[in-house]
C-alpha cells in the first residue's frame, strides 16, 4: 500500500464489470484485449488476464450493467489502442491532460468506460 506507515502488501487485481448480455460483451472484449489470456470460472463469467495477477473480469448482472469506470494505465498505449483498432474497436474519446498524460476511452455495448492511459509521449522513450 502506501509508505505512510501501512505495510506493504503483495496486491492481485480483479476488476470487474457488470454486463447485460455476456455474449456480446465477451465478443467486445475479446477485441478490445486481443492477445490477453483468458478463462471461464463459470456460467455468467469471463477473465482476462492482463498481466501476472492483474485481471479484469465481466460478469452478467443486467440490474448493475454500465456503470463501470476502469482505467489501464500502460508505459505506451499507442500499440494497444492501434490493436483494439485493428479488431473494430475505436475510442470514442481522446484526450491529452496538460501534463502530457493521455487517456483514451473506450465504451462496450452496455455504456461501461474503459480507459487506456499512459504517459506524456516524452516520458514514454
Amino acid at each position: 500500500m502506501s509508505s505512510r506507515g501501512r505495510t506493504t502488501m503483495e496486491l492481485d487485481l480483479f476488476a470487474g464489470v457488470a454486463v447485460g448480455d455476456l455474449d456480446r460483451a465477451v465478443a467486445w472484449y475479446d477485441r478490445l484485449l486481443a492477445g490477453a489470456e483468458s478463462f471461464l470460472p463459470n456460467d455468467t463469467e469471463k477473465v482476462w488476464t492482463l498481466a501476472e495477477r492483474r485481471h479484469v473480469y465481466v460478469e452478467l448482472a443486467p440490474e448493475r450493467a454500465g456503470s463501470a469506470m476502469v482505467t489501464l494505465f500502460l508505459a505506451d498505449p499507442e500499440p494497444f489502442v492501434a490493436a483494439a483498432a485493428g479488431h473494430g474497436i475505436e475510442p470514442v474519446h481522446r484526450e491529452t491532460y496538460e501534463n502530457g498524460v493521455r487517456k483514451f476511452l473506450f465504451t462496450d455495448p452496455d455504456g461501461n468506460e474503459i480507459g487506456i492511459g499512459g504517459p506524456p509521449v516524452e516520458a514514454a522513450r
